[in-house]
């Protein structure tokens, strides 16, 4: 017969376990210090009016573990520095016309899926009536929210926000194209650099015209993703990163990384880092997140190419 494991002992492991694996809803011990640390004391440019941000997070697809920190880091961003008020929440009732008004921008923060419907599991278990009103509800949200941001909302995508609304032509043309895969995965190093016609734009300043190297998950994009229709801030450094990964669709080194433009009289602001916990007190890659959340508030005044 086996002994039996002392009960004070089995509690000891338990924490133990819980102490090196934190809850999926939970980031990583020391997160707030890091995020804190990395974080500027104050914001790029002094908001024009009080602001409040949407951090929306729901997934119909891959759910990201960076997610909690993703969130900390957001709602610590606009405390911090005064930029924002971060109203975090997955509440579909955000997106109803009236509550979107209370908003001056909406963030998708690692999102998957068709987020304004059921989850896919769920969808197995609903009647043909219950779908039909889900996919009514589902397209009056889209409505809602493009308007918004059409009428002068800010919209800020972070990674998997391009792995999101495969199914809504208009939101794939705002963000500038899907997500086709990610040769180099989280671990793997890769060399991001800035677009040399933009190291003196505010946006990327941070960076001060250097590569900055860390291991990371890259995407690549697909259609309707078109480099030459957005500003480009930052890319992929082919030159500096490995090419011989299996799982690289494109042949034109285009591999861009992070890029604003108008949609209407709103703003629109993708960076594809933020897989990795890391990325999230990354002191320029934070940085780069604010002035980009600031741009799409429309408080950091940075004038785009003709066109955009």
């Amino acid at each position: 017969m086996k002994p039996l494991i002392p009960t004070c002992l089995i509690g000891a492991l338990a924490l133990f376990v819980v102490a090196q694996n934190p809850s999926p809803d939970t980031p990583p011990p020391g997160a707030m210090e890091k995020i804190s640390e990395a974080l500027p004391a104050e914001a790029y440019a002094k908001p024009k009016k009080d602001r409040k941000v949407l951090i929306f997070a729901k997934t119909n697809g891959f759910r990201h573990a960076s997610i909690p920190t993703g969130k900390l880091a957001l709602a610590e961003m606009g405390k911090k520095t005064g930029a924002f008020e971060a109203v975090v929440s997955d509440d579909l009732a955000n997106f109803e016309e009236d509550a979107l008004k209370t908003f001056d921008a909406v963030c998708f923060l690692n999102t998957t899926g068709s987020l304004f419907m059921p989850h896919p599991e769920q969808l197995k278990t609903m009647s043909d009536d219950e779908k039909k009103a889900a996919q009514e509800t589902s397209e009056r949200l889209q409505g809602n929210f493009m308007n918004f941001v059409r009428n002068g909302g800010g919209f800020i995508g972070i990674h998997s926000a391009t792995d999101t609304f495969y199914d809504w032509k208009e939101y794939g043309e705002m963000i500038n194209g899907y997500f086709d895969g990610h040769p180099w995965g989280a671990g793997t190093p890769v060399s991001i650099k800035v677009e040399p016609s933009q190291e003196a734009n505010p946006l990327v300043a941070m960076f001060e015209g250097q590569n900055v190297e860390f291991p990371e998950e890259i995407y690549q994009l697909k259609a309707p993703y078109d480099s030459k229709s957005v500003q480009m801030l930052l890319r992929l450094d082919t030159e500096k990163t490995d090419m011989t990964l299996k799982g690289i669709n494109r042949t034109d080194k285009d591999f861009g990384v992070a890029w604003v433009r108008n949609w209407g009289k709103g703003r629109m602001f993708y960076c594809s880092l933020g897989h990795n916990n890391e990325m999230y007190w990354h002191p320029k890659v934070i940085r780069h997140y604010l002035a980009g959340i600031q741009w799409a508030l429309g408080d950091l005044d940075v004038p785009l190419k003709e066109g955009l």
